[in-house]
């Protein structure tokens, strides 16, 4: 059994006593070391030379990659991934980090013993437990907005009470954790908001009542893109909807200008159908 073909299958870094089980003989773990095929990472685990960095970190230190950072490795919308989170068993005394965030737990779903990586499952349970409400409301709708979450059995799990509330409020219809964020601010006004809404054959941010509209530009909204949309407003306006442009630093740094906004927009009923 080729050690290589193996470690492929596994991300490139796997346990010496999963090879052997599939398998792959001493010798060829030996062989292909003394080539330079693959390397020991720590004791009981081997890598390719060219293994994902993060992994072969993870299988040296004890921890799996779990929380934002694997929501971030999964291409969900995450506000900050900048330090590394990781998970591992409580009374595991050997698991450490030279920087980043250890989330000692017992996982809601098990853990696959020869993954560096958590379940999704339990990175997002984390990642209710870990960031603020609507960081982490954003992450569970991207992952649902990208299809990879069965909420309806995620809701069956005992889950903790920070993973049950955002299993009770996450939905399906924000394209991005802007919008999700902006949504949940404004939830106490009482008045119908449609992320995602199609208006005149094209979608926009955020339709509140029947006709305001909220444009939510991201962090690198330039170019061509932002010549694109600035002439849908221009339409979306002469066809009688009010326009409002949010920008990522507006929503992030500056939210009571943005509540301002609306409110005084709803306040003139501009909401509102003519």
């Amino acid at each position: 059994m080729d050690p290589i073909l193996e470690l492929q299958k596994r991300d490139g870094v796997a346990r010496i006593d999963t090879l052997r089980r599939v398998g792959v003989s001493a010798y060829a773990l030996r062989t292909a070391r003394e080539r330079g095929h693959l390397r020991s990472v720590c004791r009981g685990w081997v890598a390719l030379a060219g293994a994902d960095a993060m992994l072969v970190a993870a299988a040296r230190r004890g921890v799996v990659l779990s929380c934002v950072t694997l929501a971030a490795r999964k291409d969900l919308w995450v506000l900050d991934s900048a330090e590394p989170h990781v998970a591992a068993p409580p009374n595991s005394g050997h698991a450490r980090v030279a920087r980043g965030t250890i989330h000692w737990n017992m996982p809601t779903f098990p853990r696959d013993p020869d993954s560096c990586e958590d379940s999704l499952e339990n990175a997002l349970i984390l990642v209710a437990q870990c960031q603020p409400y609507e960081a982490a409301l954003a992450v569970w709708e991207s992952a649902l907005n990208k299809g990879m979450l069965d909420l309806e059995m995620l809701r069956r799990v005992p889950l903790p009470p920070a993973a049950r509330r955002l299993a009770a409020d996450a939905q399906p219809f924000a394209d991005a954790g802007t919008e999700t964020i902006f949504l949940a601010r404004l939830r106490w006004l009482g008045i119908p908001i449609f992320p995602q809404a199609w208006v005149h054959g094209h979608r926009v941010d955020c339709l509140i009542g029947d006709r305001l509209i909220v444009q939510i530009d991201g962090g690198h909204h330039v170019g061509a893109q932002r010549t694109s949309d600035i002439r849908h407003d221009a339409t979306l306006k002469l066809r009688g909807y009010h326009v409002i442009r949010v920008s990522y630093e507006q929503l992030f740094e500056r939210w009571p200008e943005v509540q301002s906004l609306i409110m005084a927009a709803v306040a003139q009923r501009l909401h509102l159908a003519a």
